[in-house]
């Protein structure tokens, strides 16, 4: 009896390949085979772009890498830049980035379950998910002016300092969230169909994670133990109470319960990172005084000559880092994104490189759906999150 197998290609237009991914799939029926994921048709060169700009002028870039998590890819580039010169922020910038970052998580992960549900036949949720995620977009416009791809994070602090009244619309949405991650839970975690559709489905084992070089959710809810938050902890985070969630099956269930857990700390985290931000001074300190590296206030441009100096050359050259190389990770909402920069003494970067969550776990999907259904490859894409921005570069 002659069998023979069918490839299909899903993408790079397929709605459940959450940007422009093309999965090559080698098909027995219904029964897949082999799985090949296909990139590369949003790139955008965005490592290259760097050599020619300063590193300020790199920060609006990263908005555009995970779109999603935009102040989480500002917070690696400055960290990153931030250990090439070897100086650190004050305290109370640590504690807005923080509190900012926390809230970034909150909201991708909640496009995350929005999109993730649609994908395997839940629609509700996705309004849900989408109202809290518009707060979050509300406050990203009222300390910086944009919405999507937010810029408010730069290298020694930060672009400006926080408005009157966003400590009280942060704290009125930290207060609120937990309830709202309750109406998730209720939604699907005890539904039929999402059962169906989850548990026991795109397996991950422990092993092959770590094989594979996954971070993050995709990583934790295989049950291991990694946060750089706790780990390799930045930005004061280790002064931070909170728990890292871990899965046991490594399937598409854990990783969606993993990830709603971490929206749960997330809330915990930001309420004690406002009132640390509220101890510190609702106004204060938002960048360093060393004006080599940060534009002085505006204030003392208008009146100081020094400061107007200071400005001019921050503006028209940069900043100039002595020669040598860093590498900063931070534990955004995907996983490890970390920044890799080398300098050879000039304002720009001789080479910048992305370490970015959504490509490497990417590399896990054929394991994750050799021998499942052509459905469970729809649940697996989803279950893994990612972006392709954050993906071609």
């Amino acid at each position: 009896m002659r069998s023979e197998t069918m490839t299909l290609n899903m993408g790079p237009q397929h709605p459940s390949t959450h940007g422009v991914l093309r999965v090559a799939l080698e098909l027995d029926g219904e029964n897949v085979v082999a799985c090949k994921p296909i990139i590369g048709y949003l790139h955008t060169g965005m490592e290259k772009q760097a050599e020619y700009k300063t590193y300020t002028q790199s920060i609006p870039q990263t908005d555009r890498m995970d779109y999603l998590a935009p102040l989480s890819n500002n917070l690696a580039l400055c960290l990153s830049a931030e250990k090439l010169l070897d100086i650190t922020v004050p305290e109370r910038v640590q504690a807005i980035r923080v509190l900012l970052t926390e809230l970034t998580r909150i909201s991708a992960h909640c496009v995350w379950l929005g999109t993730h549900a649609i994908d395997i036949g839940a629609l509700t949720v996705f309004w849900y998910c989408f109202r809290e995620r518009e707060k979050v977009l509300s406050i990203y416009d009222m300390v910086c002016g944009a919405r999507m791809t937010a810029s408010y994070f730069r290298v020694g602090g930060l672009a400006m300092d926080i408005p009157a009244g966003l400590l009280e619309r942060c704290e009125k949405f930290v207060d609120e969230m937990p309830a709202h991650i309750d109406e998730y839970e209720s939604l699907l975690t005890k539904n039929p169909i999402w059962l169906a559709r989850t548990k026991g489905v795109a397996p991950l084992t422990a092993k092959d994670a770590l094989a594979w070089g996954v971070t993050g959710p995709s990583l934790r809810g295989s049950g291991v133990n990694w946060d750089l938050r706790k780990a390799e902890p930045y930005s004061g985070y280790e002064t931070y109470d909170f728990d890292v969630p871990l899965g046991k099956h490594g399937d598409a269930f854990d990783r969606f319960a993993v990830r709603v857990a971490e929206m749960r700390q997330a809330t915990r985290i930001a309420k004690q990172a406002i009132q640390r931000v509220r101890k510190l001074g609702e106004k204060g300190e938002y960048r360093l005084r060393d004006f080599k590296y940060v534009l002085p206030p505006k204030e003392e441009v208008k009146t100081s000559m020094e400061a107007l100096i200071h400005h001019f050359k921050i503006v028209a050259h940069g900043f100039f880092p002595p020669v040598g190389e860093a590498y900063q990770a931070i534990e955004a909402p995907k996983g490890e994104l970390g920044f890799y920069f080398v300098s050879d003494g000039s304002s720009r970067p001789w080479r910048m490189k992305v370490r970015s969550p959504s490509f490497v776990n990417l590399q896990a999907l054929p394991v994750m759906v050799q021998g499942k259904l052509v459905a469970d490859v729809i649940a697996a894409i989803g279950s893994i999150d990612i972006v392709l921005g954050e993906i071609d570069r």
